[in-house]
């Protein structure tokens, strides 16, 4: 299985980070993705990719939390790793809008992920995207940069059924994580009502861990938790679930 996003990076491995990546590599996720937030985190980023060149695939790009008033700082050191070593990266990412905790870089957000957006479509990369609070605004982005279809993944899926099937019309892929696992999810509605083979699977760890972990730090161990459970929604086999998402994640971020 592959973990299409994860930060195990982040400082909240610090204590155990090669135990939790070999609980990964023994749970069946041998493939683990790591999108980029900003450059205060990229030399940890690296650093990980480096310690296990066989089991991590990087992407690059400006996370849209990140965006402030030195933005074009931040997207100068983006545009270099991704133009001067492009073979490095599987995608762009993660990149998007957020309006969940502040609104006001919202434009310089727009601007931050055109640019992005732009420069995966020149290098052809899917693109990771983080959308919160955001749908309506992403989506006119969308229309008015009209691309046609698009490549990528709309990671960490917080939106309705409507606007999940609109996504896939676009060409998008949906990222599933833990979430699907919460009581009353509508995520659950999303993982049944999209084709299976436009679902991929991901952590966000150490983020939004699934039950019985909720609340607790997550990891990428915890993918086959979270495949079992599109497998109960849809009614398949685990198994199936499996080897349809580890075929999408490949094909859309080239992976061998």
């Amino acid at each position: 299985m592959i973990d299409t996003h994860c930060h195990l990076y982040d400082e909240a491995f610090d204590p155990d980070r090669d135990e939790a990546v070999g609980r990964a590599i023994a749970a069946g996720v041998e493939t683990m993705l790591l999108p980029a937030i900003d450059s205060a985190s990229l030399g940890r980023q690296e650093a990980l990719a480096s310690a296990y060149p066989q089991h991590f695939r990087q992407m690059m790009g400006l996370h849209p939390t990140s965006v402030n008033a030195d933005y074009e700082r931040e997207l100068s050191i983006v545009k270099e790793k991704l133009f001067t070593s492009s073979a490095n990266y599987v995608g762009v990412g993660e990149i998007g809008l957020d309006l969940y905790w502040d609104k006001t870089y919202l434009e310089q957000q727009r601007e931050v992920l055109r640019r992005q957006l732009l420069w995966a479509r020149e290098l052809q990369l899917p693109v990771c995207l983080h959308v919160r609070k955001a749908y309506n605004e992403l989506f006119g982005l969308l229309r008015d940069l009209n691309f046609g279809t698009y490549r990528g993944v709309m990671h960490c899926f917080g939106g309705s059924v409507q606007e999940a099937q609109r996504a896939v019309e676009m060409g998008f892929h949906i990222g599933i994580g833990g979430v699907v696992t919460f009581k009353n999810a509508t995520l659950a509605n999303v993982s049944t009502a999209v084709p299976l083979e436009r679902i991929l699977l991901e952590t966000d760890a150490p983020y939004l861990a699934p039950v019985p972990y909720r609340g607790k730090r997550n990891e990428s161990s915890y993918i086959p938790i979270i495949a079992a459970k599109i497998a109960e929604l849809r009614g398949i086999s685990t198994e199936h679930v499996a080897t349809v998402t580890t075929a999408s994640a490949k094909a859309l971020f080239r992976i061998r």
